[in-house]
């Protein structure tokens, strides 16, 4: 957290996370073009950015793209923010949720686990309800198998479905998703949600990117991932569960 919060210091990067926050994806000609500073400056800002773990980049041909992840600022609220002031931090970590203009969303975190241990907890449904709100998954872990999802809360109502495109454990499930939890959420069609696991020494890269989002559709579709994978994080290196707010809106 010693680097989330050196890098949050500076206003300059503070400024750059606004800029991805108002439009996300962007190349380091547009981001510079909105900046009285070198592109050599710019690209320090964004090198710090991205060791902190608050932006990701990926190659798309011959551009690289930049986009913004919250999963650290939702961190620093679990640990330091929601258990003084509650009410209205809660807000903060809609930071990635409230983007205008969502096409692909990509969040990361680092999980000290193993990659079995990993892949057991997105696949289990007993363990992924103890960090994803309640909500339990029935699923045919195979390519083409489908899933559901539901919560004892939920009087019996499927929350959300899809199929299971690619299955490769311990280290890339891709699947397809499909919110049915309302009619506002149902509009916005099928998406699609790949995680994948890559070891780095005692720990996990775990990389989550949630596409074929539809431009300026509900942000309850991907809004609650920072919190899923917060949970998820703390429920393999403590066993215990988050006490953050949840809502079945978020799948």
């Amino acid at each position: 957290m010693d680097a989330v919060f050196k890098a949050l210091s500076d206003p300059t990067r503070r400024e750059l996370l606004d800029e991805l926050f108002r439009e996300d994806g962007q190349t380091l000609g547009a981001l510079e073009a909105r900046f009285d500073m070198t592109r050599f400056g710019i690209m320090k800002h964004l090198k710090i950015l991205e060791e902190a773990g608050l932006v990701v980049t990926r190659r798309r041909g011959r551009e690289k793209l930049h986009y913004l992840n919250p999963v650290p600022i939702r961190l620093v609220h679990d640990r330091w923010v929601s258990k003084y002031a509650e009410p209205w931090a809660a807000a903060l970590s809609d930071l990635k949720s409230r983007l205008e203009s969502p096409v692909e969303k990509i969040f990361e975190i680092y999980i000290k686990t193993t990659p079995e241990r990993l892949w057991e907890a997105i696949t289990d449904s007993d363990i992924r309800s103890k960090y994803q709100f309640g909500n339990t998954h029935t699923a045919e872990w195979s390519p083409g198998g489908h899933y559901e999802m539901t919560n004892p809360r939920a009087n019996g109502m499927i929350l959300g479905e899809g199929e299971n495109l690619e299955v490769d454990p311990p280290r890339r499930l891709v699947q397809t998703m499909r919110a049915l939890w309302g009619e506002d959420v149902k509009a916005e069609g099928t998406s699609r949600v790949t995680w994948e696991i890559e070891p780095v020494g005692d720990s996990c890269h775990l990389t989550v990117t949630h596409s074929d989002l539809r431009e300026g559709g509900n942000d309850q579709i991907y809004g609650g991932w920072p919190m899923i994978l917060s949970g998820l994080k703390t429920w393999l290196e403590t066993g215990e569960k988050l006490t953050t707010p949840g809502s079945l809106m978020y799948g």
